[in-house]
C-alpha cells in the first residue's frame, strides 16, 4: 500500500526576538545589548539563527526605558547596515510607568517605522480614550505602518474584536501578541496559559504571536506554532534555555526555538515571509 499522503504544511513560523525590554540592565545578563552598535551585532547573530522580526526598544544614557526619536532612528539605521531588509523592525510604545499615551503615539507619528507594538491597555485604557486610537490607527494604516496590539488577558482581546466590530480598528483584520504572564517577580510561563485565548467563543485573529516568561518560553512558543500562531522570544522576558542554563546571548534563544520548531516539522519564516502573511491579512476599512 502506498504512504498516506503528508498532513498539510502550516506557514512558515515568525520567530521575533524582543532582545532587551525595558526593564532589564547588564546586571541582568551581560549580553544585554543596549548601544545602537551592540543591537546591529544582535541582530545579526538573531537573524543567522532565523529570526524575522527584531522588537526594538532604546535607551537613555542611564540605560532607563526610553520613548525618542532620534534614538530610535540612530538603532534602526544601525541595524539596516547590518542586515538591510532581512529583518522587519518593530519598535514599541510600551509605557513602563513613565509615558503617557499621547506620547506613546507621537513616536510612531516621528518615525514613521516598519511596524509597531501597542498595549491595547495603555493605548486605549477606557472607552474615552477610543478616539483617538482610533485616529492614530488610522494614521498607521496610511503610513502603512503594521500595528501588532498587545493582549494581556482574553478579556482585552474580547474588546478588541468589540472595538474592531464598532469601527474603532480601521482594519479588517490585525496582528495580536498574546502575552502569557505579566511582568511580575518570578513570573513562569506554561503553555497551558495560551488556551484562554484561543478557547470557544473567543475572537479569532489572522495572525497571532505569542511571548512567555521564564525558562518554559520556547515550550509555550512553540504550542502556540502547532496552534498556528508565531513566536517571540528573547531576553525581555526570558534569559534561559529550555534546559534552565542561561543562554549565551540571544541568537542562542532564537536558533533553539527554530530547532524546536523543525523538530515538530515546521519551518521558520523569513521577513519577507511575515511581511506577506500581514499583507494578506490586513485591509483598512
Amino acid at each position: 500500500m502506498p504512504d498516506a499522503a503528508p498532513p498539510q504544511s502550516l506557514e512558515p513560523v515568525a520567530i521575533a526576538v524582543a532582545p532587551n525590554g525595558g526593564r532589564r540592565t547588564k546586571a541582568d545578563h551581560p549580553a544585554l545589548p543596549i548601544t545602537p552598535e551592540e543591537q546591529a551585532r544582535t541582530a545579526a547573530g538573531c537573524l543567522e539563527a532565523g529570526a524575522a522580526m527584531y522588537h526594538c526598544h532604546v535607551r537613555d544614557r542611564e540605560s532607563r526605558h526610553l520613548l525618542d526619536a532620534d534614538a530610535y532612528s540612530t538603532v534602526i539605521r544601525a541595524i539596516r547596515s547590518a542586515v538591510g531588509e532581512r529583518l522587519v523592525i518593530q519598535i514599541t510604545t510600551e509605557a513602563v510607568g513613565r509615558y503617557r499615551p499621547e506620547e506613546q503615539t507621537a513616536v510612531v507619528r516621528a518615525v514613521r517605522p516598519e511596524a509597531a507594538s501597542l498595549a491595547l491597555g495603555e493605548l486605549a485604557p477606557d472607552a474615552t480614550h477610543e478616539a483617538a486610537f482610533a485616529d492614530f490607527l488610522a494614521f498607521m494604516a496610511r503610513e502603512k505602518i503594521v500595528p501588532q496590539i498587545i493582549l494581556y488577558h482574553p478579556d482585552e482581546a474580547l474588546r478588541l474584536h468589540d472595538m474592531m466590530r464598532r469601527g474603532v480598528v480601521p482594519f479588517d483584520d490585525i496582528p495580536v501578541l498574546y502575552v502569557l504572564g505579566r511582568y511580575t517577580p518570578g513570573q513562569r510561563s506554561a503553555p497551558p496559559d495560551l488556551l484562554p485565548f484561543l478557547a470557544g467563543g473567543m475572537p479569532r485573529f489572522g495572525h497571532f504571536m505569542v511571548c512567555a516568561f521564564g525558562a518554559r518560553e520556547t515550550a509555550c512558543v512553540s504550542a502556540a506554532a502547532l496552534l498556528g500562531g508565531h513566536a517571540r522570544v528573547g531576553f525581555e522576558n526570558n534569559i534561559h534555555l529550555p534546559d534552565g542554563r542561561p543562554a549565551g546571548d540571544n541568537a542562542e534563544l532564537v536558533a533553539s526555538t527554530a530547532t524546536a520548531l523543525r523538530a515538530l516539522g515546521l519551518s521558520h519564516a523569513t521577513a519577507d515571509d511575515l511581511r506577506a502573511a500581514w499583507q494578506r491579512g490586513m485591509q483598512a476599512n
